[in-house]
């Protein structure tokens, strides 16, 4: 593996400054402050100043006229994690536009694909419902057809973003007798419509997230994406990305996984304790002289990198896997003023392990939990069978 550094052409160069100089300006300590009180990871300011100066049509335009190039794409997702941009709901709108793209109408498209590239609509996530859990097609929410328009009724669940985007990417069931697969639409539903009520939930990190109730929803046809009953097809993509079940690109200028954005923030965490680890004290010790807390740092800083490392599904595991590991020893290294969060008088590292802690447990849900993606990698990758979930035959009598 080569870890020399890259050398950057004069124009790549000169696009790095201007990133970093611009997420300078605008990423402040008082954007990651109130990104770390509302648990919003959104920050409506950054994002419209990002589609104001061109950034957001540059991105999605990577290797197209206009656009930026592999190795600028590559600058600006590494410079955008270094300066911590908030980032949940714009990585759900990339999402969910793609699919607007591909199967939307004309009319559609032309409503909200514009507006995506200024920053002024976002788009969120409608898949899971409260009693739902990790299956996306056990869909019980309704969309039923009234001439142009369809009428929906239901719940949906763990809506991130809802109360600062302006469209959800909803599943339906518009033919309850349909097998399980056959009976979805996918659309692409205006929070504004009346009969939608969001309504926050608060996690165990802070993050704040929604529950979002359709009473009498109406909305026209044209905010069907694909055919009825055809929604698995249209969701087949963007759920693949969001699970992480993609291939790196073959250039290796991009992630190898998902969740490279909360790996970073891990290793930025680890490289925060390192630097205190190593300073001298009063006394002139420092952490570091104590080999046990050089052995669990190493052994933290390994499992990292190798998280990162590791592709697709199994990244997506990894790296959630490692949080919940190495952010503990983490927070042991520093001691009791670890547990203080950001902006707190005595914080030893401004809260980065303390919200690495909390944050962990989430990660290892996200998309689906981490006991899903285990089952997915054993029966799809390794070959092995369904689990059995039933419960065991009662012993014969002797």
């Amino acid at each position: 593996m080569d870890f020399s550094r890259v050398d950057l052409s004069a124009q790549d160069a000169a696009f790095h400054d201007r990133a970093r100089a611009f997420l300078d300006l605008h990423v402040t300590d008082e954007v990651r402050r109130r990104d770390r009180e509302t648990g919003d990871n959104f920050d409506a300011g950054v994002h419209l100043a990002m589609g104001a100066e061109g950034w957001l049509a540059a991105e999605a335009k990577t290797g197209e006229p206009g656009g930026m190039t592999r190795v600028q794409r590559r600058i600006w997702d590494l410079e955008k994690r270094r300066a911590q941009v908030p980032w949940v709901t714009g990585g759900t709108t990339v999402i969910v536009a793609k699919s607007v793209e591909q199967f939307g109408s004309p009319d559609l498209r032309e409503e909200v694909l514009p507006r995506v590239l200024s920053g002024k609509v976002r788009l969120c996530l409608g898949y899971t419902e409260p009693e739902g859990g990790s299956d996306v097609a056990t869909c019980k929410t309704r969309a039923v057809r009234d001439g142009d328009q369809w009428v929906i009724n239901g719940a949906k669940m763990f809506t991130t973003g809802a109360h600062n985007c302006q469209y959800v990417f909803l599943i339906a069931n518009t033919d309850p007798q349909a097998r399980k697969h056959k009976s979805l639409t996918m659309f692409l539903v205006p929070l504004d419509t009346p009969g939608i009520d969001i309504q926050g939930i608060r996690t165990v990190d802070g993050d704040r997230t929604n529950i979002v109730y359709y009473t009498d929803v109406r909305i026209d046809d044209k905010y069907r994406l694909g055919e009825v009953n055809d929604g698995w097809r249209v969701l087949m993509e963007p759920l693949s990305v969001e699970h992480g079940a993609v291939d790196a690109a073959a250039d290796g200028l991009g992630d190898v996984s998902i969740l490279a954005h909360q790996g970073t923030m891990m290793a930025t965490a680890a490289d925060r304790v390192a630097e205190i680890a190593a300073r001298p004290g009063p006394d002139g010790h420092r952490l570091l002289d104590d080999r046990s807390v050089a052995y669990r740092l190493g052994r933290s800083v390994a499992r990292i990198e190798a998280a990162l490392s590791t592709p697709s599904l199994f990244g997506r595991v990894a790296i959630a896997q490692a949080m919940r590991d190495t952010s503990p020893d983490l927070m042991d290294i520093l001691g009791s003023a670890s547990v203080l969060p950001i902006d707190t008088e005595g914080a030893v590292d401004d809260g980065g392990a303390e919200y690495i802690y909390r944050w962990a447990p989430l990660c290892g849900i996200y998309g689906g939990t981490l006991e899903v993606f285990r089952n997915m990698i054993a029966q799809h990758v390794l070959g092995l069978g369904r689990p059995n979930y039933s419960p065991p035959a009662a012993a014969r009598a002797g």
